[in-house]
Order: C-alpha cells, then sequence, then structure tokens
C-alpha cells in the first residue's frame, strides 16, 4: 500500500481531511527546500506537494512562475528535485511527497529512468500537468511498476465522460482544478466545489483534492467540508517571495499561515 493511501485512509478513519501544501522546489534557494519541507509537517501538512522548476509552467500564474524563475536561476533540475526528497526521507519517513510539474523534463531523463529515480528517492506520487489521460500509456506504466501513483487533474469544465477516464487512470487522488484559469487567477465558488466534487464522487471512490483558489483557513475550511483533500499553493508561495532572503521569516509564515488552515480544517 502507498504512502499516499495509508495517510489518507488514517485520516478518513480519524475524521479529518489531508491538508496539501505545495512549494517550488529550489525556491528561493535549493539548500532551503528540505528545511521548508519539514517546516510545512510541522505545521500540520499530511502530503507535500514540490514543484518541478520548468521555464515555461502553463497552467501557473504569476506567483509560481517567478518561483520557477527562482528555482532555475539556482539551476535547480529535476535530479536536484530528487536529491532533496531522497535528504527529506532521511528524517520523514511517513509524509507522502508528490512531484508536480510537466512533461519536458521527464521526457528528456525518459520515462523509465525517470520512473525508476524517483522510486528510488522515495518520491510517492507524480502529477504532470500536460499528460492527458489519452496519452497516459507513456508514464504510467513505468510509475506502476515503481510503485509510484499517477494524479491527474480534473477541471471544472470536464464532462462526465472524461472524469471516468481520468479517474481510471489516476491512483492515490484526483487533482480538482477549482476555478477556470491558472493559479492564483480567481476567487473561490465553493458551492460549485461541493457540487462538482460531489460528480466526481459519484463516477468514481478515488480521494479529490482541491486545489486552485485557497487564500486561508476559512477557504480551506469550507473545501474540506466537501473534498478529501484541501492543496494550496500560491498563498505559501508567494509568502515565501516576499521573504526570500530570509529563512526564519519563511518558515515562521509558512507555519502560521498552514497551522490556522488545519486548525480551521479540524474544527
Amino acid at each position: 500500500m502507498s504512502r499516499i493511501k495509508t495517510t489518507l485512509d488514517a485520516l478518513q478513519s480519524a475524521g479529518k481531511k489531508a491538508l496539501i501544501p505545495y512549494i517550488t522546489g529550489g525556491d528561493p534557494k535549493p539548500e532551503w527546500t528540505e528545511g521548508l519541507m519539514h517546516s510545512l509537517v510541522e505545521a500540520g501538512a499530511d502530503i507535500i506537494e514540490i514543484g518541478v522548476p520548468f521555464s515555461d509552467p502553463m497552467a501557473d500564474g504569476p506567483v509560481i512562475q517567478l518561483a520557477c524563475e527562482r528555482a532555475l536561476a539556482h539551476d535547480t533540475s529535476l535530479s536536484d528535485i530528487f536529491s532533496i526528497v531522497e535528504s527529506f526521507r532521511k528524517k520523514d519517513k511517513n509524509t507522502p511527497v508528490v512531484l508536480m510539474g510537466y512533461l519536458n523534463p521527464i521526457e528528456m531523463m525518459g520515462y523509465e529512468i525517470f520512473a525508476a529515480r524517483a522510486a528510488a528517492a522515495k518520491v510517492d506520487g507524480v502529477l504532470i500537468v500536460d499528460l492527458p489521460p489519452e496519452d497516459a500509456d507513456k508514464l504510467v506504466p513505468h510509475l506502476k511498476v515503481a510503485g509510484l501513483d499517477a494524479i491527474f487533474l480534473i477541471a471544472p469544465t470536464t464532462t462526465d465522460e472524461r472524469i471516468a477516464s481520468i479517474c481510471q487512470h489516476s491512483s492515490g487522488y484526483v487533482y480538482y482544478v477549482s476555478v477556470k484559469g491558472v493559479t492564483g487567477s480567481a476567487s473561490l465558488n465553493v458551492e460549485d466545489v461541493a457540487e462538482k466534487v460531489q460528480t466526481i464522487k459519484s463516477i468514481h471512490d478515488i480521494p479529490v483534492g482541491v486545489g486552485f483558489g485557497i487564500r486561508d483557513a476559512a477557504s480551506a475550511a469550507s473545501v474540506a467540508k466537501t473534498s478529501d483533500g484541501v492543496i494550496v499553493g500560491s498563498v505559501l508561495v508567494n509568502l515565501i517571495a516576499d521573504n526570500q532572503d530570509d529563512l526564519s521569516a519563511i518558515k515562521q509564515g509558512l507555519h502560521d499561515t498552514l497551522s490556522s488552515m488545519r486548525q480551521a480544517m479540524d474544527a
């Protein structure tokens, strides 16, 4: 059983929902990322999504695009991300780590090599933004052999037929994009989210994480009522950007933001 399933099952048994923060690997400095990951766990994270820096992150708004630029300015590579996760695992054996990124760096490395190296680093899941289910056979079989979960996105405009196909190709959880647009681009309509999550759950029993548009404790708590996980990214990455030369301030800000969400979700 994967770490992701073990974590989500334990949370469900406890009547809780997963808090899943996202940060970009290598932002603002590669040597800080592991410590930031531990800070996220201390603040209440159940699963961590690590963005793999890419020069053209098409699904991401300005906040995460700039984070990728800061990471790439330090030449942060996919191999560096593996090393960060491997180092993180020496202290944290249990918190699942999901790599979120784009297909090009994986194609450059090779699908089979990527899956093997991710597994060796003890990554738990992979979410490739620009990999549609129609092309899943390029990568997913290699992920399965390596024991990694394949996580796919579902959009507000996704049809029921396509939801069924996406869920069939997915494991661990599916990521429901709660707004139309790029990350950080729009406000959240909780009623629309609840309706779409209910539709997804009527089609398949895979856990549903909801991301995009979750900015504070109130929105996290609202989304947690109808989903299995709350995914928060831009607000954390923006905090890093505002304090990129002050590691202590970043850690304190991440802790304060995430712990307030955790408390609100558990209330």
